[in-house]
């Protein structure tokens, strides 16, 4: 299909995004059985190749809704829109979407940006599917995994019998697990990482970066090391906490973005990870609260 850079699976094309899928590009699938085409994911990439794909996906399958998972529903406007019915109202409207986000005082800031920079659209006529859908298109099927923890609805997506497994956001980066939405939750996202490494595959597709991995111990090495961040994440908040500091004081010290980088959404991001950390490391007793907003590691 056009790139050289596309990996073909049988019935699955990877359409691998600019820089292997470096955010705000993505790796998306392309699926064509004998009764039906799907699209997985359209992300910037498939916008950047909207003739040649021409609009002629029949399906959408959507792994959870964040904005440049979507920036190419648009192209395909015939097409039946799917996504988990925890993330459904993300494409069903823009306030679904900011609700998935939740980041208050610059909501307004983040509306303009996935309007301008991912061409959302909204589709009010999104089909909520659950945990174990399967989607039959002829030769070939997609069955939906429930793995919540970036979004409530986040899914991997198999494809069978290719043995392709699609990881969304799962997506093995060096950055690590992302959280830091009001619908992310870090224990549920622990949980969907032990679970997709039990999955049954032989060709992993991430979202961001890592790509096309074709080999078990390469995933699993990958995995462990997308995995092993929120350790890290959490021994450098520790370390912080070593003398009394406020909210504000760890967001300013920032855990997950390298201080460069200026988006609209990253102070609430940062809040909500944090606060998540924040609440494990206080019920095990290795923080403690010292004033209204101040807390500092508890030692010994």
């Amino acid at each position: 299909m056009g790139a050289t850079t596309d990996r073909q699976f049988g019935a699955v094309t990877v359409l691998v995004g600019e820089k292997n899928g470096k955010y705000p590009h993505g790796n998306s699938l392309w699926v064509r059985g004998r009764e039906a085409t799907v699209v997985i994911d359209p992300s910037l990439s498939v916008v950047g190749r909207a003739q040649e794909l021409g609009g002629r996906a029949d399906l959408i399958i959507q792994s959870h809704v964040h904005e440049d998972h979507v920036a190419g529903v648009h192209l395909f406007p015939r097409a039946k829109v799917y996504a988990h019915r925890e993330d459904a109202p993300g494409l069903r409207s823009l306030d679904g979407l900011m609700a998935i986000y939740g980041y208050g005082d610059v909501d307004e800031a983040m509306r303009q940006f996935v309007l301008d920079q991912f061409h959302y659209a909204a589709r009010p006529d999104t089909h909520g599917f659950e945990d174990g859908e399967v989607f039959a298109l002829g030769n070939t099927q997609i069955r939906a995994i429930h793995t919540p923890g970036h979004t409530r609805g986040h899914c991997v997506l198999l494809v069978e019998p290719e043995g392709v497994l699609f990881l969304g956001d799962i997506d093995l980066t060096g950055f690590g697990p992302y959280y830091g939405d009001a619908w992310s939750n870090l224990d549920e996202f622990e949980r969907s990482l032990q679970l997709v490494r039990d999955i049954e595959a032989r060709v992993w597709v991430s979202f961001h970066h890592a790509g096309v991995v074709d080999d078990r111990d390469t995933f699993l090495a990958k995995l462990r090391r997308f995995t092993s961040k929120i350790a890290e994440r959490e021994a450098a908040l520790l370390e912080f906490l070593s003398e009394p500091r406020s909210s504000s004081d760890m967001v300013r010290r920032r855990f997950l973005y390298p201080p460069h980088v200026n988006l609209p959404f990253i102070d609430a991001v940062e809040r909500r990870t944090i606060e998540q950390h924040l609440a494990r490391l206080l019920q095990r007793a290795q923080v403690e609260r010292c004033d209204v907003d101040l807390y500092r590691r508890v030692d010994g």
